[in-house]
């Protein structure tokens, strides 16, 4: 796979930026808004960002806007920072925020004032957007918008030191409430907001707005080539006019990408929030999220995250990308290097009779069939095995491959059985009771008899199997407004049953329990049995390279 930043349209601006000799340093960022955990889409900025500034020697920052102290919170902050440390995009030591810059950006403000190119505006909320119009009708100028530059200075000083209730004043742009640009139509720079800030405390009670203080961040920065997904492509247009209005000497060039659409998953931050909030899952790091968070406490790796984002690419299309490619790149690494453990996830006992009662036998078999190197281990076989209840069926039938009555199987690693006999408990088998004998493989062994895995009921671990699949059930639900009505009633399904002893040895491995799936320990464990695991993938999955949905 190539790199990321050496096989897309950004990197084909860069190259010829270059040659040009704009820019002696390449400097690219990474610009999160603390108000919630970073979901897979931000992967894609991340390491596109990150790999540019590797592979041309230049910088990469990570700086946080963090202008509304309403949503934004520390331990926001601090997820953010291990994700991306996580995802090894993290080798340096200073991070950025745009508090930082409040004093800068208060004087830029001025400024506008000074250029009559900006005011303070005395309307509601609701009365704001009611003059700005819509798509189809023009905006209608405020009354505050003549206002002489001496009274703008004045009541902005006022919103400065207080003086006003929050909501009772802003400090707009005096652009052009008739442009066909809803983001030009005077926009809003400044806002009263009385909450304490992270950084900053109880220093200031106004705030800019995002708009206002991302471009001049970037530009304080150094930053060269500011990349974003395409739903900022109209706001391009305003960090332009502010930066080309203000005394600053250094200009972003900013370029859009496509963001990334997962099937069957939504990636506003404003749609996770909800999900959150309404207790529909168990808190940001559920591992049915498509936050980092998420997909990390459910086994997957950086690497395979990373991955993903490299085969999806860096287009100005919109595509939907199906869910089964990010299976694909965790199965593929874990294919590779996840040891082998038998688990049975829906027990029922079976009884070898034939065996003596005390009867234990310990058969070395490969932590993986396919990696010598990742040696053996002991597996115990005892008189009473637990094995799958779909691996039992009472009464034979053509299609059914596995145990029935009087029918041969061979238990993984082991002996031949057949089963005789069943004892039912409220018409539900309790037990199965079978003999064994020994086989005679050969070369057609796989094509006579079926093979079932086991563990053994005296040397196996009690263990809670929760079984993930999509949170929604309809593929491209980014879009729908009552996205909530698609959520996938089954997206988790809890199992009890019981895992070989050797899982102890590691428990921080990732397991290919055979037959089950890719687990992983799930990073909230207690410690306490019953041990609880995440299945990350099923082992098979239907994967086609070409299913990328484009939209329009």
């Amino acid at each position: 796979m190539k790199d990321f930043s050496k096989n897309n349209f950004i990197y084909n601006i860069i190259n010829n930026d270059i040659i040009k000799n704009k820019y002696k340093i390449i400097h690219t960022r990474f610009s999160p808004e603390p108000n919630g955990y970073l979901h897979i889409g931000h992967i894609k900025s991340i390491y596109l960002n990150f790999s540019i500034a590797v592979n041309y020697n230049g910088k990469f920052n990570i700086r946080f806007d963090d202008t509304n102290p309403d949503h934004e919170k520390l331990k926001f902050i601090n997820s953010i920072i291990n994700d991306i440390k996580w995802l090894g995009c993290f080798n340096y030591e200073k991070v950025f925020y745009a508090s930082n810059y409040f004093s800068q950006m208060y004087d830029y403000a001025i400024e506008l004032i000074n250029k009559n190119l900006a005011y303070v505006d005395l309307l509601s909320k609701e009365e704001i957007k009611i003059y700005r119009g819509t798509l189809t009708t023009p905006g209608t100028n405020s009354p505050y918008r003549n206002q002489s530059k001496r009274d703008n200075l004045i009541l902005f000083k006022e919103m400065r030191h207080g003086k006003f209730n929050q909501g009772a004043a802003c400090l707009r742009a005096k652009i052009d409430m008739k442009s066909p640009c809803l983001v030009m139509r005077d926009p809003v720079l400044y806002r009263i907001k009385y909450i304490h800030h992270h950084k900053t405390n109880n220093d200031w009670c106004i705030y800019p707005t995002y708009d206002f203080a991302h471009c001049i961040s970037d530009a304080i920065e150094g930053i060269t080539h500011s990349l974003c997904t395409s739903e900022f492509t109209e706001n391009r247009k305003l960090y332009n006019w502010i930066l080309k209005n203000i005394s600053i000497n250094h200009y972003p060039k900013q370029y859009e990408f496509a963001p990334l659409n997962l099937s069957y998953h939504v990636l506003s931050k404003r749609k996770l929030k909800i999900l959150v909030n309404k207790k529909i899952v168990n808190g940001w790091d559920d591992p049915r999220m498509p936050t980092i968070a998420g997909l990390r406490r459910r086994g997957y790796t950086a690497n395979s995250l990373i991955e993903f984002c490299k085969r999806v690419g860096v287009t100005k299309q919109n595509s939907l990308i199906n869910t089964k490619l990010l299976e694909y790149c965790i199965n593929k690494e874990l294919n590779i290097n996840a040891p082998r453990i038998m688990a049975v996830i829906n027990p029922v006992l079976l009884i070898i009779n034939s065996l003596p009662k005390n009867y234990c036998m310990y058969i070395s078999v490969p932590n993986h069939p396919n990696n010598p190197s990742m040696g053996k281990k002991n597996i115990i076989l005892t008189r009473e095995i637990y094995i799958d209840r779909a691996d039992f069926n009472e009464f034979y039938t053509k299609d059914f491959k596995k145990l029935t009555l009087f029918k041969k199987v061979k238990l993984r690693y082991s002996y031949v059985i057949k089963a005789y006999k069943v004892l039912k408990k409220n018409n539900k088998i309790s037990a199965i009771f079978c003999n064994h004998e020994q086989y005679k493989t050969n070369k057609n062994f796989k094509n006579e008899i079926s093979i079932i895995h086991w563990v053994s009921k005296k040397y196996s671990l009690p263990a809670e199997f929760r079984l993930y699949e999509n949170l929604f059930n309809l593929a491209n639900v980014e879009n729908k407004v009552n996205f909530i009505s698609y959520i996938n009633k089954n997206s988790l399904t809890v199992k009890y049953g019981f895992v070989e002893k050797n899982v102890k040895t590691n428990l921080n491995n990732t397991f290919q329990f055979e037959r089950e799936g890719y687990f992983c320990l799930d990073k909230k464990y207690s410690g306490k049995l019953p041990i609880i695991f995440n299945r990350i993938t099923n082992i098979k999955y239907n994967y086609k390279k070409a299913n990328i949905k484009k939209l329009n």
